[in-house]
């Protein structure tokens, strides 16, 4: 099959496009026809290396963990889906060898849902890890209709899902966002605010007593100030600096889940929560892709598409 691939860490330019093994398929998997895959923060992390101290590494390594495609066929053990059914899924392991970008991948059952009618392969393939995250960060964060939650890079992938669940939950959403954004932002349903020098000012100007609840995605200093925002019992998670503990707030590692997937599969599929696709690339592109990611400006998701 063809696939993209890498033999040792580091920059984009490790990804090799070529050929590799169709990938055996245990009881417990499907073998799924990829159709898009999607690029994530996290693909770059584990292609530099920055993932090696907690995960096995298997070379040469097929990067990526967001799917959408056909089901060719089912394990011995696995009678949930059937040739022909149309997935999603966040399929990750627990070791970096088997990814998504590539013509099949044998998916566990775990870690797939089927893909909602109404999203296109290159939608259902931005929702999985962005949708899981949003929705089990949110849920650690016990989002209630009377909160104010503060959303930090809320025009990306992960925080414009977690703007959207957020609302749905009817919380008051405050999103950090470059001013090329707001705009975006105040789509969504959000009050976009501006990075930089003076974010707690503009923030306290728009929750006078502190914000419910912090989405954090950058940590470091960002963290800090997001901890001195929170009102009287506010609550507190972040999906990238296990700091937090120290603050009294959560360390949120999204985990695959297929009731959680089958959730926002169906929010998708009524329109309550949308897949914003930035830049579609071939598979033979995938350096690219994952270069424009690396840049950290992009709106929603960079997605790449096999065997179209």
């Amino acid at each position: 099959m063809k696939a993209i691939s890498y033999r040792e860490y580091g920059g984009p330019e490790v990804l090799e496009y070529g050929e590799r093994p169709e990938p055996k398929l245990g009881p417990d998997s499907v073998l799924v026809q990829v159709r898009a895959a999607a690029v994530n923060p996290v693909d770059v992390k584990a292609r530099a290396g920055y993932l090696d101290g907690g995960m096995e590494t298997v070379f040469p390594v097929i990067p990526g963990w967001d799917v959408a495609g056909v089901v060719v066929r089912p394990g011995a053990a696995a009678p949930e889906f059937a040739a022909g059914d149309e997935v999603m899924g966040y399929v990750r392991e627990d070791f970096l060898s088997r990814g998504t970008f590539a013509e099949f991948v044998a998916a566990p059952v775990r870690t797939l849902a089927r893909k909602p009618a109404g999203l296109s392969f290159e939608e259902a393939a931005g929702l999985p890890l962005t949708g899981l995250t949003a929705y089990q960060v949110l849920r650690a964060l016990e989002i209630r209709s009377d909160d104010t939650v503060l959303v930090h890079a809320a025009a990306g992938g992960v925080g414009s899902m977690a703007v959207q669940l957020a609302l749905h939950n009817g919380a008051r959403v405050i999103g950090t966002a470059s001013e090329r954004n707001h705009d975006y932002l105040r789509g969504l349903g959000a009050e976009p605010v501006t990075y930089g020098e003076g974010l707690a000012d503009r923030v306290r100007a728009l929750a006078p007593l502190g914000v419910d609840a912090v989405f954090d995605t950058i940590g470091g200093d960002t963290l800090k100030l997001s901890a001195n925002l929170l009102a009287p019992e506010g609550r507190l998670a972040s999906i990238v600096d296990p700091g937090v503990k120290e603050l009294g707030g959560r360390y949120v590692f999204v985990r695959p889940d297929p009731l959680d997937l089958h959730v926002l599969g169906e929010l998708a599929d009524q329109g309550v929560i949308t897949v914003h696709v930035e830049q579609v690339f071939p598979l033979e592109q995938a350096a690219e892709a994952h270069r424009l990611n690396a840049e950290g400006r992009t709106r929603g998701k960079i997605v790449v598409t096999v065997g179209q």
